[in-house]
């Protein structure tokens, strides 16, 4: 049986979860694991660099969303031979990742998948831009979006997955409308919107299905360009939210490998709930490129 490198995020969800927890989780399981504890995102990514490079195949990571991209940009930073297994121990304020493979959302059957053999190979994506390289497993977006998940951060954890759409209604009211051009390997699509979504799972913002037709596996990722007006936003959210808005006007979608996002005026955008940077951004899928533990 595989022995596990565990990371733990502290910062994790709307309350610190207890390392005894974690540990007693691994344990009751019957699972091989090291855990650390980095003191920053910078030394957890190092940490799971060094121990890659060592030969490690196992990784798993104690946290939410933004935990598991720090895992997967430090894994794919390496270029390895052979794609590394990556499982996530739900402790974050959002585990959408798990969301799309119907996985547990609880710490102790989380930690008991571990034991087993069975993997699945999931694409990840890129972002692009003047600000360098990012990769991204969940969702990327720019425009309003985007602007919510950066104010978002700075609401008190404790409030946990309501962050996001108080966010969201704080900065839509003022958040400007762009003239958009989306390029693929496909198609050129204008248009004014006020964000564009790019979606390699369905969920995002603790629960949000926001791209009911996404899967990981088929080397595309489902790109929503959103233009619906801002009065009309109140009606569009829930409908996002339970995954069935992909109808409405005001959104039109399509697939993708490969993109590029140019917006005027210059948009913020996200990926995996983290800012990176701003728009003009291009993206590529990166097919199998983990193994995720499920």
């Amino acid at each position: 049986m595989a022995r596990w490198l565990v990371t733990v995020n502290p910062a994790a969800g709307a309350k610190t979860t207890p390392i005894d927890d974690i540990r007693n989780a691994l344990d009751s399981a019957g699972v091989d694991a090291d855990i650390v504890v980095p003191d920053s995102a910078e030394q957890t990514k190092a940490v799971i660099r060094s121990a890659a490079l060592d030969g490690k195949t196992h990784f798993a990571v104690a946290g939410g969303d933004g935990t598991t991209n720090l895992a997967v940009n430090a894994l794919m930073s390496l270029d390895l031979d052979l794609a590394p297994v990556l499982a996530v121990l739900p402790t974050g304020t959002g585990c959408d990742l798990l969301r799309t493979f119907g996985m547990p959302q609880d710490l102790p059957s989380a930690a008991s998948h571990l034991v087993s053999g069975e993997t699945y190979a999931i694409d990840v994506a890129t972002v692009e831009g003047s600000w360098g390289t990012r990769y991204f497993v969940n969702v990327a977006q720019v425009g309003a979006g985007a602007a919510a998940a950066q104010t978002a951060l700075r609401i008190p954890r404790r409030l946990g997955a309501l962050r996001y759409p108080l966010a969201f209604g704080v900065r839509l009211p003022r958040f400007p409308y762009a003239e958009v051009t989306v390029t693929t390997e496909r198609r050129t699509y204008e248009s004014e919107a006020i964000g564009v979504i790019m979606a390699n799972a369905q969920f995002f913002a603790g629960g949000w299905n926001v791209a009911p037709k996404a899967t990981l596996v088929d080397g595309v990722l489902d790109i929503q360009v959103i233009s619906a007006r801002k009065v009309k936003a109140p009606a569009l959210v829930p409908k996002i939210i339970k995954g069935t808005h992909l109808t409405n006007p005001g959104v039109r979608r399509f697939k993708a490998a490969e993109f590029t996002i140019e917006s005027t005026p210059i948009w913020p955008l996200e990926a995996d709930g983290d800012l990176v940077g701003n728009t003009t951004v291009s993206g590529r899928v990166v097919p199998a490129a983990i193994r995720l533990k499920i």
